[in-house]
């Protein structure tokens, strides 16, 4: 891992001076500016390439450089002929900067700095707008992306031959550039409060209604992380409408030209319908086994491995599945593997198999190619009357984005795909999109997140109702059109927000309203959302919503485009293009070019080429963390007709978790590195909560044994004198399991409320004698839980 920097001929990484962050967000819409500061201090002229990642939905709308007192404002173009225009001006000795998008990942960014002559200063303006997502408590989540994984090219994919690297570890203090960010919120309703990974400073509200606040990172943050936001509102779950006006130079008729509506609708269901959870279904759980799944899950948790949440995480899961249901573990790094060769029935039986299968699970696979499993279980004939539900686990390092995404899409009419992003660096776009294009819901599990709260909350909606049969009904004054701009709502989820953006066509009078409804069907029952909204354009939106509303666009359109590679693909790439370049917003088909054309006198000289490595997690290449055998290869970016490795030399920014057991270390990421020792002993679980939990059964009780007494903290002799004499065992096992969790583990209710239900529902149909029960096992424990509280 390096921190951002050019590298100069003695190998000192300080060109990158610093980087200023500045974030605005008006209630769920965040507006990113990012300023980054470099100086040659080469006696020769540079051309500088930094390779740096972006949230995967951002659309990038700005892009500029100031060189001394001059400023030069980029333009969109096609992609080709802004790299012959860059390399026509550095080979007259003009200054040129060049920014673009991944062709194989939208997160992924090239920007190019050319012909900075020596002892020149330059400032790169980056501007990018996105949506906030809705986490599990509500918050919205930003992530500023600093880490940059590499990205595992599978064999065969094309690329080029893989990079040898030089690690070597460097302290964090010496890191040789700055990062400043500041943040500030504004919404309707009051920020309640604003949480994050990384320490700030403490918030600042600006009025008296508290709807308008500031709050700045603490001092001496290093860029060794993503810098995470979470910011809560009061009453969050409301609907809103935002009317932009169009610009003013574009033509009426056009996207720019016409005003564009973003509709934020947080559906609310039945209570009814919500509480009966389905008790069908196939569950295949894909989990991610490559070498970097090996490293600490954050800084705040170093003995805490990806790979081992993700383990306790999969358990709390298989006991939380409906009897009568279907299910399979599949896990995959440079192969995949699964547990049974086809889904089975959850039974006692295949659920004890599935577990012993699981705790033996370690991050010993290599490389992350997660097609293959994929497409496997695609091949695999859906049961009948068992919808299809799968769960996909992975630190998120592919290069081949847009072709798993695409793999989801075409299956996505026979299942819904919940995907987890696990910890620093794990591709938005990748997580995103297997959410989005699989009818699903995506969770990141960064900083000091529990993986099992996020991960039981997606359970939940998946053991929820379908909603099926969603369509969207307009009601506007007649002289007013409304043309979508977003794919069609597939997926509605309970409290989750859905984001609908429209062109409005037409003109409308003074104080004129319009409505939106979707109608659905939600356990064979029609449904429907309704919002009523004005007209009146919003005042000092500028073109935000235009922009998302584009960005939307571009991306439906790539997605058809790569379907159809013949006649038919090449308008679709041409319309892209042409609505890329009218609003301003980046596009995989085009880029961002700014050249200098001021009278200056051409630079002369040789010019030196310099990568920029962007901060990189190398996980899993450290002494406490040895277990790590991945194949990985870093990213090749094509810039102007050449290759571009993502850096020529790497080194660690921060381990807290880990260290090395020599300063440096050469390897060649195409070649498995140091294998896990599989026969190390399996330390058992040391968490009684987990203890308990793998203890439960697949048809919710407990058994009346040894080890349900040490979970309790008790001795088998003392659970035996305290059960009442006409009680079963398994009864009074259960509700001593029971009561355990609703007095020691309440915090944490969402982790286990599933499997408890599970239990109720089993304990019910025993018709036990659960009064005196309940008495006897608070008694024992020191507990004072009260039936009705555990829904007895």
């Amino acid at each position: 891992m390096k921190c951002c920097g050019l590298i100069t001929t003695q190998k000192e990484p300080v060109p990158l001076k610093s980087i200023e962050v500045e974030l605005e967000v008006k209630d769920h819409v965040a507006t990113v500016v990012s300023t980054l500061n470099y100086q040659n201090q080469e006696d020769k002229p540079l051309e500088a390439v930094f390779v740096f990642p972006l949230p995967g939905d951002a659309a990038v709308c700005h892009f500029s450089a100031k060189i001394g007192q001059t400023q030069i404002v980029a333009e969109v173009k096609e992609k080709q002929q802004a790299r012959e225009d860059y390399d026509d001006a550095l080979s007259s000795g003009q200054q040129a900067f060049l920014l673009e998008e991944s062709e194989q990942s939208p997160d992924i960014f090239t920007l190019s700095v050319g012909s900075l002559p020596p002892g020149e200063s330059a400032s790169i303006r980056l501007e990018y707008i996105t949506e906030l997502a809705v986490q599990a408590d509500d918050g919205l989540r930003f992530s500023l992306p600093a880490v940059l994984n590499p990205r595992y090219e599978p064999q065969g994919s094309g690329g080029t031959e893989a990079a040898t690297v030089q690690v070597t570890s460097v302290p964090a203090s010496q890191i040789p550039y700055s990062l400043s960010f500041s943040a500030r919120v504004s919404s309707p309703r009051p920020v309640s409060k604003v949480e994050s990974n990384c320490s700030l400073d403490p918030l600042q509200y600006l009025n008296k209604e508290q709807t308008q606040a500031t709050v700045k990172l603490a001092g001496g943050h290093k860029f060794d992380r993503d810098v995470e936001l979470l910011i809560y509102y009061k009453d969050a779950h409301q609907p809103t409408a935002v009317v932009e006006a169009g610009q003013a130079s574009a033509k009426p008729g056009s996207l720019m030209g016409d005003p564009v509506v973003m509709l934020s609708l947080y559906p609310e269901f039945p209570e009814s319908v919500m509480s009966s959870l389905s008790s069908c279904g196939e569950f295949v759980f894909l989990m991610d086994r490559s070498g970097s799944m090996s490293c600490s899950t954050s800084h705040s948790k170093p003995k805490e491995t990806r790979i081992g949440s993700a383990r306790d995480t999969l358990l709390l899961l298989l006991k939380s599945l409906p009897m009568g249901c279907y299910f399979n573990v599949y896990s995959f790094g440079s192969s995949y593997q699964h547990i049974f060769p086809k889904s089975v029935e959850y039974s006692d039986q295949t659920l004890e198999e599935a577990v012993k299968k699981v705790e033996e699970m370690t991050a010993n696979l290599g490389g992350t190619e997660i097609l293959q499993p994929l497409k496997h279980i695609y091949n695999q004939p859906c049961i009948p009357k068992q919808p299809r539900q799968l769960f996909v686990f992975t630190d998120g390092e592919v290069s081949n984005t847009k072709e798993v995404i695409n793999l989801v899409k075409k299956n996505s009419g026979s299942h819904r795909c919940f995907s987890f992003g696990i910890g620093e660096g794990a591709s938005s776009a990748l997580i995103n999109g297997l959410a989005k294009k699989g009818r699903g819901h995506a969770q990141f599990i960064t900083g000091a997140d529990r993986m099992q709260t996020k991960v039981m909350q997606s359970l939940r909606f998946a053991l929820q109702p379908a909603v099926v049969d969603i369509s969207i009904k307009w009601d506007l004054p007649k002289q007013v059109s409304a043309t979508v701009l977003s794919p069609p709502i597939t997926t509605l989820f309970q409290g989750q927000r859905s984001l609908v953006y429209a062109q409005l066509t037409g003109k409308s009078s003074e104080g004129a309203q319009g409505s939106v409804t979707v109608n659905y069907k939600l356990a064979g029952q029609p449904s429907k959302t309704q919002l009523h909204f004005s007209l009146k354009p919003a005042e000092d939106t500028g073109l935000t919503v235009h922009r998302l509303g584009a960005r939307v666009l571009i991306r439906s359109l790539e997605m058809e485009e790569r379907e159809d590679r013949g006649e038919k693909g090449e308008a679709v790439k041409e319309k892209v293009v042409e609505l890329s370049v009218k609003s301003g917003v980046s596009s995989s088909f085009t880029a961002f070019i700014a050249v200098n054309k001021s009278d200056g006198k051409p630079i002369e000289g040789p010019l030196i080429h310099r990568n920029v490595p962007t901060p990189i997690m190398l996980s899993g290449i450290f002494a406490k963390c040895a277990s790590y055998s991945a194949a990985k290869s870093l990213p090749k970016i094509k810039n102007k007709g050449r290759f571009v490795p993502l850096c020529g030399s790497i080194q660690p920014m921060s381990f807290s978790a880990c260290s090395f057991s020599s300063d440096s270390l050469d390897m060649t990421l195409d070649r498995p590195m140091l294998q896990r020792n599989t026969n190390e002993p399996k330390l058992p679980y040391r968490d009684p909560f987990l203890q308990l939990v793998s203890l439960q059964k697949a048809s919710g009780c407990w058994l009346l044994d040894p080890a349900l007494a040490a979970a309790l903290g008790k001795t088998s002799e003392e659970l035996d004198q305290s059960k009442p004499a006409s009680v079963k065992e398994e009864v009074w096992a259960t509700i001593l399991a029971l009561i355990w969790l609703h007095a020691s583990k309440t915090d944490s209710k969402g982790e286990w409320e599933l499997l408890s239900l599970k239990a109720v529902s089993w304990l019910r149909a025993q018709n036990a004698p659960c009064v005196e029960c309940v008495d006897a096992a608070n008694t024992l424990l020191g507990c004072k839980v009260q039936r009705d509280v555990l829904g007895l």
